[in-house]
């Protein structure tokens, strides 16, 4: 593989970036929690649901979406409390789950502008 220059670069908007993509995320959100529930070092997913399970069983309490085992509460917690924010971003762009962007595309030259507005048939 030889080195080459990046022509389209995606950067995650969290804050006040400009938001110039959405990205539809549902075929990936399952990868998605996974990855994040692997990630037990730091960030929201981790294990942080079956201690939020036993935390409330301690105090007679359950929320059904956490399930009865550690595996389904942390992902189930990572997908509906610590990746809320895609799910919520979706509907308004008609999905499910969405992933903001600051994208910048690929630069075309002058040359290749000039030509496609001011281009005329033989």
């Amino acid at each position: 593989m030889k080195p080459h220059a990046v022509s389209e670069r995606y950067y995650f908007s969290r804050g006040p970036q400009l938001v110039n993509r959405v990205v539809d995320i549902a075929d990936y959100i399952d990868r998605k929690v996974y990855l994040n529930m692997a990630n037990v070092t730091q960030g929201p997913a981790g294990e942080t649901g079956e201690r939020v399970r036993r935390s409330l069983a301690a105090q007679g309490k359950r929320l059904p979406l956490l399930g009865n085992d550690a595996e389904t509460a942390n992902r189930q917690y990572t997908k509906y409390f610590a990746l809320g924010r895609d799910r919520a971003r979706g509907p308004a762009y008609g999905l499910e789950w969405a992933e903001y962007f600051h994208y910048i595309g690929p630069d075309e030259s002058v040359l290749d502008q000039y030509i496609r507005k001011n281009a005329v048939p033989l």
